[in-house]
């Protein structure tokens, strides 16, 4: 079992570290925002995909799939902000969907946003990109594959009004 450990310094990073929280679930009273030092820290568990990935195509018995303990956290935050998600609801669990970038004009600062499902947002301003996940050790194994409803297709006879 590899453990992962990943910084973000710029918006392509960031891709890279929002395609390894996908399907994450994160406990509302496990995100920290420490207001002194400009950080914000939360523990999830991370639903292993690059290993998942690995396994596709198995026959025979249904494979197992792994999650993570791991943490997230961004430097140089000066706010956050949450969207539909209830801050008192300590014990609430949350399941990430990706993290996205805006950048202010041409300087190095923006908002993080953290996506999660439910229409749920944790939006971050930040300085500058600076984050870093790292797997803190315990896995575990699961038999359950996050399944995402599947992107509408094109249809060439579908009429148009």
């Amino acid at each position: 079992m590899p453990m992962l450990k990943l910084a973000a310094l710029d918006a392509e990073d960031l891709a890279v570290l929002s395609s390894q929280i996908q399907d994450a679930v994160v406990k509302v009273g496990a995100v920290n925002w420490i207001q002194s030092e400009g950080r914000i820290v939360m523990s999830m568990h991370r639903f292993a995909w690059e290993e998942a990935l690995q396994k596709r195509g198995f026959f025979g018995p249904k494979p197992t799939y792994e999650r993570h303990q791991a943490v997230l956290h961004f430097d140089r935050v000066t706010s956050v902000k949450a969207r539909n998600i209830r801050m008192d609801a300590k014990e609430a669990v949350l399941n990430m969907l990706a993290i996205t970038f805006e950048q202010n004009e041409e300087g190095p600062d923006g908002y993080v946003s953290i996506i999660f499902a439910g229409d749920a947002e944790l939006r971050i301003g930040v300085e500058c990109i600076e984050a870093q996940l790292t797997d803190t050790g315990g896995a575990w194994e699961t038999e359950n594959l996050p399944e995402h409803e599947a992107a509408e297709t094109f249809d060439p006879n579908m009429q148009t009004g």
